[in-house]
C-alpha cells in the first residue's frame, strides 16, 4: 500500500521534517550503529585489551575538558589574549597530534596491507576528505560558527547551549581518533595521540562553562555542563575500535577520516576563532610552541 501524500507532497503520517529520503539515511545509519554496537559488546565481554586502552583513553581526554571547567567554578578570570594563546597552543597540540598519530600511522596500515606508495597516498587522501566531509555535513545539523567565541555580548541561551552540543560535535572525531588509534598496531602512537587531545581538550571545556555561565546560569551548572560535553569521547573512542573489530582492512581509511575530521575542525574553527580579537601573532607563536610539544611527546612515546 502506497504512502498517500497530501498537497505539498509530503507523505502523511510522518512528522513534516522527516521526508522518505531522510528516513533512508536515518535507516542505514541505525543499521550502522546496530553493526557497530554488536561489535563493540562483543569484544568488551571478550576483554579486549585494545578497547580498555581505548576507553581509558578516552577517558582521559574526557578528564581533561572536565579539568579546563574549574577556572568557572573558581571565579577565576583569562584576558583575551591568553584565551587566544590557549587555542593557538592547542591548534599547534593537534596538528602535531594529526600528522603524527593519524596520517603516518595511516600510511604504513596501507602499506602494510600491501598498497604501493601511490595507492597508500591515494587511500589516505580519500580518508581524509571523507572526515572533513562528514564533520561538514554535521556541521548544518549543529551551527558551530563562533564555536569558542567567550564574549558575554555574543552570547544568549540558546547559542550557549549550541556551545555543548558543537564542541561535543569537536570531540567526536578526537573520541574517535583515540579508539582507532589504539585498534591499529602502534600503541605508543594511540597514547601519543591520547596526550595531545587531552591537552588541547582543557580549553574547550573552558570555553562551554565560559559561555553558560556568561548568560546566568550558576557556576556549577555551568560546570556540570562543560564536563556533560566531553563525556561523547570515552563513548566515540570504543565505537573506534569497534569499527576495526568489523574489519582490519578499514584500518587506514579510519585513520586517515579521523585526521580529516580533525584538521576541519582545526583550521575552520580553533585558528581563525584565536586570531579574531587582534592577537593573532601571539596566537601563532603558541601554536608552534604546541605543534613542538607534540613532536617531543610523539618521539618519547615511541
Amino acid at each position: 500500500m502506497d504512502i498517500q501524500t497530501d498537497k505539498s507532497n509530503h507523505p502523511r503520517g510522518l512528522p513534516r521534517w522527516l521526508t522518505p529520503r531522510r528516513a533512508i539515511g536515518f535507516g542505514i545509519c541505525a543499521i550502522g550503529f546496530l553493526v557497530l554496537l554488536g561489535s563493540m559488546i562483543e569484544q568488551i565481554m571478550n576483554a579486549n585489551p585494545k578497547m580498555l586502552a581505548a576507553l581509558a583513553g578516552g577517558s582521559t581526554a574526557a578528564a581533561a575538558t572536565a579539568l579546563g571547567t574549574l577556572p568557572v567554578l573558581f571565579a577565576q578570570n583569562f584576558t583575551k589574549r591568553t584565551y587566544d594563546c590557549f587555542l593557538g597552543f592547542g591548534a599547534g597540540v593537534m596538528l602535531g597530534a594529526t600528522a603524527f598519530s593519524l596520517v603516518i600511522p595511516a600510511l604504513s596500515a596501507a602499506k602494510t596491507a600491501g598498497a604501493g606508495n601511490w595507492e597508500s597516498s591515494l587511500m589516505v587522501g580519500a580518508g581524509i576528505m571523507f572526515g572533513a566531509g562528514a564533520i561538514l555535513l554535521l556541521g548544518r545539523a549543529v551551527r558551530t560558527e563562533g564555536i569558542l567565541s567567550n564574549e558575554p555580548d555574543k552570547v544568549s541561551p540558546r547559542r550557549a547551549w549550541l556551545f555543548v552540543w558543537a564542541v561535543a560535535l569537536h570531540n567526536l572525531p578526537e573520541g574517535l581518533a583515540i579508539g582507532v588509534a589504539f585498534a591499529g598496531i602502534d600503541v605508543e602512537k594511540a597514547t601519543s595521540l591520547a596526550t595531545g587531545v587531552s591537552i588541547q581538550d582543557v580549553p574547550e571545556g573552558l570555553v562551554v562553562a565560559l559561555a553558560l555561565h556568561a548568560v546566568g546560569y550558576s557556576r556549577l551548572t555551568a560546570v556540570a555542563m562543560g564536563v556533560a560535553s566531553g563525556l561523547v569521547e570515552p563513548i566515540a573512542a570504543v565505537f573506534g575500535v569497534a569499527l576495526i573489530g568489523i574489519s582490519a582492512g578499514l584500518l587506514p581509511y579510519a585513520l586517515a577520516a579521523a585526521a580529516g575530521a580533525m584538521l576541519l575542525v582545526i583550521v575552520n574553527d580553533v585558528i581563525p576563532e584565536s586570531r579574531q580579537s587582534g592577537n593573532g601573532t601571539q596566537a601563532s607563536i603558541a601554536l608552534i610552541f604546541g605543534f613542538i610539544l607534540m613532536t617531543v611527546l610523539d618521539t618519547a612515546l615511541s
